[in-house]
């Protein structure tokens, strides 16, 4: 060890030995991230945790529990569950935006495909110019739909 004490013996007031097992995981260069783990989790069940891990996931672990730790204590109701469901909610937004920008740029190269077709209105705002054309496709539709027999 470099500075003395690792932050989880500084933490506990206890002396850190050459062998401390939390010194690899909670450095003493920061302190915080043993008091939020400690905080929510407690030092003993931090310790049994981490060693019945293989070596080679504890410091994952212990980064999972710091990062965990700091959501619970940002958001005490939900978490890092609250997290995850706020970018759920960011990716539903952005694919629905994807989708209606695809299906605009499918209606503008139906349009430049087919010049006879009737020409857009200029409205205000790019949902309004979706359903103008969706009007005309829906319109077309069930003339069709007619005239073959299934209306």
């Amino acid at each position: 060890m470099s500075s003395g004490r690792c932050a989880a013996c500084r933490y506990l007031r206890r002396r850190c030995t050459q062998d401390c097992f939390l010194s690899p995981y909670f450095p003493s260069n920061n302190p915080q991230r043993f008091a939020s783990v400690h905080r929510i989790y407690g030092a003993s069940n931090v310790t049994k945790l981490l060693q019945r891990l293989p070596t080679h996931l504890r410091s994952e672990a212990a980064d999972s529990l710091y990062f965990e730790a700091q959501c619970r204590l940002e958001d005490p109701v939900y978490g890092c569950v609250g997290l995850i469901f706020l970018l759920q909610q960011q990716i539903h937004s952005a694919e629905s935006q994807l989708i209606k920008t695809q299906a605009e740029i499918a209606v503008m190269k139906s349009q430049t495909q087919h010049p006879q077709t009737q020409p857009f209105r200029a409205i205000s705002g790019s949902n309004n110019l979706l359903l103008q054309q969706s009007d005309n496709d829906a319109n077309l539709i069930f003339s069709n739909q007619v005239s073959s027999g299934f209306i």
